[in-house]
């Protein structure tokens, strides 16, 4: 079997990964971001650099990406519909390919008036579901949206994004079935706080054949004090119990942490127990020194090599 990434052959082998997420300076200096991606290498299997996140301007993915393979970690791009076209698109995709940037995680994109520019135009040319199918188009015929031949073709472990707490469940799978028809080739979710709501998702993926044509890489949010836990739990669309609150109540600051790790690593044990999982993703939000510790913790290291043949023909 052809592997596209080092990311694509262990979950093709079945293997547990563990991915970390790192957003990128509100600057052109990458010291910060290669920092953070030295210290996450050896206990990860790939980093994903955020593409303005929260509609907020920041180094873009593409060259975070850039700086995180330079430390020795495979990277996930992250490629949002928000700010540019089709032609845009389909032009960063191929300047990734041409650095040797392998996975791309697609998503629609949080709307301008989320960020500190609210009174950007948003493009949304496309949503994340058609972006897949662009990227499957270019991927398996080597054409752009056009018809178009871009040959060598780029050929990206494509990823998507999805909420397992919105809406209802079926809801969700029905549109995590979406993506899967349209090209996805993984799911990365959103942060896991409610188990058993995640495990009943889980559960109807199963039954729905949707975890074998899709691997799950569930999302987990290390919290760093009460008022961040706060402040997760304003964002649209996440479900925090309020039994998590209440484990931070008293606590002092440095205490707060280390129940941060703890709960993590606690969700990072429990999850691997759900049938149909395939990894985690963990979002340390201006917290990576929380990602090693996490993972330690789990006995997730360490970590599998495989051997993929890079190839831009």
């Amino acid at each position: 079997m052809e592997y596209l990434s080092h990311l694509h052959a262990l979950l093709s082998e079945g293997r547990f990964v563990v991915t970390a997420e790192l957003g990128p300076p509100k600057s052109g200096s990458s010291k910060s971001l290669r920092r953070a991606a030295a210290s996450l290498a050896g206990h990860v299997d790939a980093i994903n650099v955020t593409d303005n996140q929260a509609a907020v301007v920041r180094l873009c993915s593409l060259a975070g990406c850039v700086h995180v393979m330079a430390e020795g970690v495979e990277p996930v791009l992250h490629m949002t519909c928000r700010d540019r076209n089709r032609i845009g698109l389909q032009s960063d995709l191929l300047g990734a390919y041409s650095l040797g940037i392998r996975n791309v995680l697609v998503l629609t994109g949080d709307p301008p008036s989320m960020g500190n520019h609210p009174d950007a135009k948003p493009v949304f040319d496309l949503e994340s579901i058609e972006l897949c199918r662009v990227l499957r188009k270019m991927r398996d015929t080597g054409c752009f949206i056009n018809g178009e031949p871009c040959k060598p073709a780029p050929k990206f472990h494509i990823g998507v994004g999805e909420n397992p707490f919105a809406a209802t469940a079926e809801f969700s799978a029905l549109r995590l079935a979406q993506k899967a028809a349209a090209g996805a080739d993984f799911v990365q979710t959103q942060p896991v706080y409610d188990l058993e709501r995640f495990a009943e998702w889980m559960s109807l993926l199963v039954r729905m054949g949707l975890d074998r044509r899709l691997p799950v890489i569930a999302g987990v949010l290390p919290v760093r004090s009460h008022s961040a836990l706060e402040r997760i739990a304003k964002v649209p669309g996440l479900y925090v119990p309020e039994d998590i609150f209440r484990r931070f109540k008293g606590l002092t600051a440095e205490e707060e942490q280390a129940e941060g790790i703890r709960m993590a690593a606690e969700t990072v044990a429990a999850i691997r127990k759900i049938p149909g999982v395939h990894g985690v993703h963990i979002m340390a939000i201006n917290w990576p020194e929380a990602v090693p510790e996490t993972v330690s913790r789990t006995g997730l290291l360490p970590r599998p090599a495989v051997s993929v043949a890079d190839s831009d023909s």
